[in-house]
């Protein structure tokens, strides 16, 4: 830090702040008491406080870690603080634990990782007070009202039924309940509601809330897992709750968080999506009485602290998110579920590269809770440990109700004539089930027209000029869009190459696949839903609720329909490309193309109706696909398990991936060759036997105008991997090509490519 003297005053008490501070450096910074601080006022500080300090020419918000008697800075260099914002600490010493060993594990500097994880307006000082709140309820008049007074106007009824079970809205309800304003306007207009502000609520008693509404009947293997859990509530431990698509996951987490409640303790619900955090709380305030906090990216700055704050004073008693949301405190915690434990959307793919399923393990040890990782085709790493005994193993083999698994079918497409990627075998499937009065989804994980546009005469390829990528072809204002760096262009006219206007479309693409079957079925509603349809907040709400009305519908989607989603009146789920995942160059490719395959197959047939199941593929033989269809997943993971034991990859041993990139096309490599030299001598001198592979440029070579290489580190043991990276890192932050290159570390990486 640069100097700056100290007052003499300081040196009375010796107290030194121990500070992180977002900063690139993987360290923490020192600073003396701000001026004037009494030794009494010192003593009164605590770690988790927020504390305004100066940065070389910058004023930056660090938050408090201890308080020390010396430091390895000479006083006379160290630089007081400049203001201490709270009175008492915004985090809990459970999450500053956390935090910290999060930068450890992962090899993150540890003031980007606080920075990162506290909500925007405690980053930029704002008090960590919930402001007062207005809400709506039901006027002497509204009391009244009977649902034939209201027969014309059923957004208004929605609004009147939910004040009369909970007795108020406030504008959080509102928000994710998608309640319609001016169905709000037009109810306080004729004096059937009222508007009131109220003050901040507080933490009720404990006990307090509670189911509302009957719990299903569980089965027998919902029963024994319930009672596996509730019976662990008072200490640490693992479940994985092993459970088929439908077979009832989510009642048996509403029946553990019942119990949870019952003993006036929070539950944390992480699920991997913005898309699925709607129905979730639908389902959650159906059940109980009580106040919910979500937190996801779309929240405003304002709404996303209120929830953090009201869940960390104990207002909110059950809070439900996204992978943020694992950071968020709770005053009484009870249980931690993650749902679909298994999704890539739980590891984050840049900046401070943290898994929340691993992170939420650690969380639940650290404040003696016990977490369920709930999936329905469980990772082989949480598989493992379940098999090993690390965790508990609960499996859920049948389906809920009276609903049957779907019948799944491989169709071999080797020698059939496909029109925009559908058999004719396929095509007359759809037409019965549709003419049956049921729904049919399609499934193609990939957005737009066309993955490629090509000139038919010379060859060309329309590709990204900042990436090694080819642009995707959109009908939607018709362009050419990158899905890596989202740069755009208009639609070729001609080849720039030869000048020909001979241009084709290659490939398929969500938005083809729906104007083929908007013209085969002209008397069908065709449904598409992906990134590009769902853009604006409420559209995949609006969506969503058609399909949720049961009509007969075509439905095309991406992934993002795999998962979780009920949908009751879909009969025939129609795979119309299994092949691509299979020989993907990632290790990991034929599981996450299983588990893909597994989710979107368990879409169908979740109701009473019988559900099937057409998998498209030129590769019918291939032995993932035989397993799956005809073992089904366990038996899959299982074999896989085995070959990953027989190549020593993971869970059978521990990854950690550099990452480096810059505008030089040879610099990243030749970088990554200089740090394989350095970790080779540092494993030498440790005996560590970590093995080093690479340096090799990286699948996608170039991105956002920069160039990418990566370095591989794998080890039998996770300690190992570690000692070497905390000795490693310090050396390339000294590294004189840190200023030209950017280098990243990605501890138990997800994604090869």
């Amino acid at each position: 830090m640069p100097e700056q003297h100290a007052n003499t005053p300081h040196e009375a008490f010796a107290a030194i702040l121990r500070l992180a501070v977002p900063s690139p450096l993987r360290r923490t910074f020192d600073y003396l008491p701000p001026q004037g601080y009494s030794s009494t006022q010192v003593a009164e500080l605590k770690p988790g406080m927020r504390v305004r300090v100066p940065f070389g020419s910058r004023t930056l918000i660090g938050v408090l870690l201890s308080l020390e008697a010396e430091s390895t800075v000479t006083v006379e260099k160290l630089r007081p603080a400049l203001e201490v914002l709270d009175a008492e600490p915004v985090l809990p010493p459970s999450l500053l634990e956390l935090y910290l060993w999060s930068a450890q594990y992962y090899q993150h500097p540890p003031g980007d990782v606080f920075h990162t994880m506290l909500p925007a307006l405690l980053r930029q000082g704002n008090r960590a007070e919930r402001p007062g709140r207005k809400v709506w309820q039901l006027s002497e008049t509204g009391q009244q009202l009977t649902d034939e007074d209201l027969r014309r106007a059923p957004r208004q009824r929605e609004i009147v039924e939910f004040l009369r079970e909970h007795g108020a809205l406030d504008k959080s309800a509102v928000t994710e309940l998608d309640i319609s304003a001016s169905a709000l306007i037009a109810l306080q207009a004729n004096g059937f509601i009222v508007m009131e502000e109220r003050p901040p609520p507080v933490a009720g008693v404990q006990g307090t809330a509670h189911a509302v509404r009957q719990g299903l009947t569980l089965n027998a293997e919902q029963e024994s897992a319930v009672s596996t859990i509730v019976a662990c509530l008072d200490h640490f431990q693992c479940h994985l709750l092993d459970g088929i698509t439908g077979s009832g996951k989510t009642e048996v987490y509403l029946q553990v968080i019942a119990a949870v409640l019952a003993q006036g303790r929070q539950a944390l619900v992480l699920v991997p999506e913005i898309s699925l955090t709607p129905q979730t709380i639908a389902r959650f305030r159906q059940r109980f009485q009580c106040r919910i906090a979500v937190l996801h990216s779309r929240l405003t700055d304002s709404e996303r602290l209120n929830a953090w704050l009201e869940a960390r004073d104990g207002v909110a008693d059950i809070v439900i998110g996204t992978r943020s949301a694992l950071f968020t405190p709770l005053q009484r915690p009870g249980i931690l579920i993650l749902d679909e434990e298994h999704d890539s959307s739980f590891k984050q793919q840049d900046g401070f590269r943290y898994s929340a399923r691993d992170l939420g393990i650690v969380r639940a040890r650290t404040e003696d809770i016990s977490i369920v990782l709930g999936s329905a085709t469980p990772s082989l790493e949480s598989l493992h440990n379940a098999l090993s005994g690390r965790y508990t193993h609960l499996h859920l083999r049948g389906r809920a109700g009276e609903a049957n698994p779907p019948a799944l079918r491989l169709l071999d497409t080797t020698h059939e004539v496909l029109t925009e990627g559908f058999s004719g075998i396929l095509l007359q499937q759809m037409r019965e089930h549709l003419a049956r009065g049921n729904q049919v989804l399609v499934f193609i994980n990939r957005r737009g027209f066309a993955p490629t546009l090509q000139c038919a005469d010379c060859g060309w390829v329309a590709e990204c000029t900042h990436c090694a990528a080819r642009m995707t072809l959109h009908r939607t204002q018709a362009h050419l869009r990158c899905h890596h760096c989202d740069a755009r262009r208009p639609v070729d006219r001609f080849c720039p190459l030869c000048k020909s206007r001979n241009l084709q479309a290659l490939g398929l693409g969500t938005q083809r696949i729906e104007q083929f079957l908007e013209e085969q079925f002209a008397d069908t509603r065709v449904l598409r839903v992906d990134r590009d349809s769902t853009r604006r907040k409420n559209d995949l709400d609006v969506l969503l609720n058609e399909v949720h009305q049961g009509k007969p519908c075509l439905l095309i989607g991406t992934q993002m329909l795999a998962k979780g989603h009920h949908f009751p009146a879909v009969t025939l789920v129609a795979i119309l490309d299994a092949d691509a995942g299979l020989f993907s160059a990632d290790f990991r490719g034929q599981e996450h193309t299983a588990q893909l395959l597994m989710q979107v197959a368990g879409r169908a047939g979740r109701a009473g109706a019988p559900g099937e199941v057409v998998i498209q593929t030129r590769h019918a033989s291939h032995q993932t696909l035989q397993t799956l269809v005809t073992e089904g997943y366990g038996a899959f993971a299982r074999s896989l398990l085995e070959e990953r034991r027989a190549a020593g990859m993971p869970p059978f041993s521990h990854l950690a991936l550099l990452r480096a990139e810059a505008v030089s096309a040879k610099a990243p490599e030749e970088f990554l060759a200089q740090v394989r030299e350095l970790a080779g001598e540092l494993n030498a001198q440790m005996g560590s036997g970590v093995q080093i592979l690479g340096p090799l440029p990286s699948p996608m070579e170039k991105r956002h105008n920069r160039f990418r290489a990566q370095l591989l580190l794998q080890s039998p043991q996770r300690p190992a991997l570690q000692q070497l990276l905390t000795a490693l890192c310090p050396l390339l932050e000294a590294h004189k090509s840190s200023r030209t290159v950017r280098w990243s570390v990605d501890v138990d990486p997800q994604d090869m490519i």
